[in-house]
């Protein structure tokens, strides 16, 4: 039973010490009882205190980790129900589904757009997590030699799919190392299920026709020692799936449920046969609230929409959407090529960049941090002002990279010419650059003719 917020703070040191970041510790131990804050941000709480503590500061939704290395998943630890109110934590996991009954051609073909479609976007790799493999055949072998195969060609965090216990046991074996998924303990298995999930320490998919029954069955699992717990609530039509997603993040984070406070798993190609529908269906789970989405099959035209929709929604709202700070060649440029300066605003630096690609002017365009602010507001706010522009373009790199003493800067802040100038030396020459990024092609152009 989840403890409310006096009684957390009757436990609390009642320092008022401000170093967990608010206030008072009324304040943390009503935030504690929400789900909005950690008992390890208090650095003066008792061990004793931490272990009755323990239930009231666990996310309501349990947070569980996957794979392996680079590609390492986890689902659940959300504590919103609207990512405005704060913001959605663990991505939605995204996966293909092979069989072992598959021709060797479709399977090939599933393991090559998994290892292949991948994006560079914003900084980051965006891309598709896992493989459930599914032992549809009912041989142990196939199911081994496929799960084998995964393992050796792709990177993938897998999901195991079997009913057949010693079949899910030999491809826990080869698989044990990233941490599969065991799809799924039933009320007819669970006990044996459970046991393998104990026994190569893997999280486990608890299966069950309706929720009533996955409450039931979670809480059976969670008696034979196992935690790292996934769900199926069994729904296979849009409208119920929809349903049980908002119910499950509800009854975890409003009522406290720990029966349901786990993530949930759905296979799109159960739900729909037309591909199109598939991917729109997948694009509501994304957002409400899927902690796993398995596709039958996926397509770069498909997958990417999937893979920005997550990107954006799992994004802090608070935050704007960054771009690291550096130097980016566009055109590969050279010694002579014309520099020129922006924010690291990651819409500003697509605007630019996409603007300097147009005018076939190999250019450096050098990203500035200023918090991920536009230029205006970067500028009123004093963060992309005169003096901090001079200390970025000497300490970046750029000089190593050009023999030239030119720099252009966003003709909104023409006014800092002066103080960037004066911070640059001499021998710098600072160009007012175009108001409007749509004028930049234009006058790089200009700048070369010149």
């Amino acid at each position: 039973m989840a403890l409310t917020g006096i009684q957390i703070f009757k436990l609390l040191p009642k320092t008022n010490c401000k170093e967990c970041g608010v206030p008072t510790c009324l304040a943390f131990a009503m935030n504690l009882a929400a789900g909005k804050a950690e008992l390890s941000a208090c650095p003066y709480i008792s061990d004793e205190a931490r272990a009755q503590l323990a239930e009231a500061s666990a996310p309501p939704i349990r947070p569980i980790t996957m794979g392996e290395g680079e590609n390492k998943l986890t689902v659940g630890g959300e504590t919103v129900l609207f990512r405005h109110e704060k913001t959605f934590v663990n991505k939605t996991g995204i996966g293909v589904l092979i069989t072992d009954a598959m021709a060797e051609a479709d399977v090939a073909s599933r393991i090559k757009q998994f290892t292949s479609l991948k994006y560079e976007w914003i900084g980051l790799i965006l891309r598709a997590e896992m493989i459930a493999i599914k032992n549809v055949s009912g041989d142990a072998g196939k199911f081994e030699a496929l799960a084998r195969r995964v393992m050796a060609e792709t990177d993938a965090i897998p999901v195991l799919m079997s009913d057949n216990v010693d079949a899910m046991k030999a491809a826990l074996a080869v698989c044990a190392s990233r941490l599969p998924l065991i799809y799924a303990a039933t009320a007819q298995n669970f006990e044996a299920m459970a046991a393998l999930a104990k026994e190569f320490k893997c999280p486990l998919v608890a299966k069950a026709d309706d929720l009533n029954s996955l409450s039931e069955l979670t809480d059976k699992i969670v008696a034979a020692d196992v935690k790292d717990i996934v769900v199926d609530g069994g729904a296979r039509t849009v409208k119920r799936v929809f349903e049980d997603m908002v119910f499950l993040r509800r009854a975890a984070l409003t009522q406290k449920n720990r029966s349901l406070g786990f993530s949930p798993i759905v296979f799109t190609g159960e739900i729909t046969s037309d591909p199109l529908k598939e991917t729109i269906v997948a694009a509501m789970l994304i957002a409400k609230y899927a902690g796993i989405v398995i596709l039958s099959d996926f397509q770069g035209e498909s997958l990417f929409p999937l893979l920005v929709e997550r990107l954006n929604i799992y994004t802090d709202p608070q935050r704007p959407m960054m771009m690291k700070e550096g130097i980016y060649p566009i055109g590969n440029p050279t010694e002579d090529s014309p520099v020129t300066i922006t924010t690291n605003f990651a819409l500003t630096y697509f605007i630019v960049s996409g603007e300097i690609e147009a005018s076939r002017v190999p250019t450096w365009l050098l990203v500035m941090e200023t918090e991920g602010l536009s230029v205006l507001t970067a500028w009123a706010a004093g963060k992309f002002v005169g003096d901090a522009m001079g200390i970025f373009i000497k300490k970046c790199g750029i000089l190593d990279k050009i023999k030239h003493r030119k720099i252009i800067i966003p003709g909104y802040v023409a006014s800092v010419s002066g103080d960037l100038e004066e911070e640059l030396g001499p021998d710098w020459e600072v160009k007012i650059g175009p108001r409007e990024a749509a004028h930049l092609s234009a006058f790089l152009k200009l700048e070369i003719a010149g």
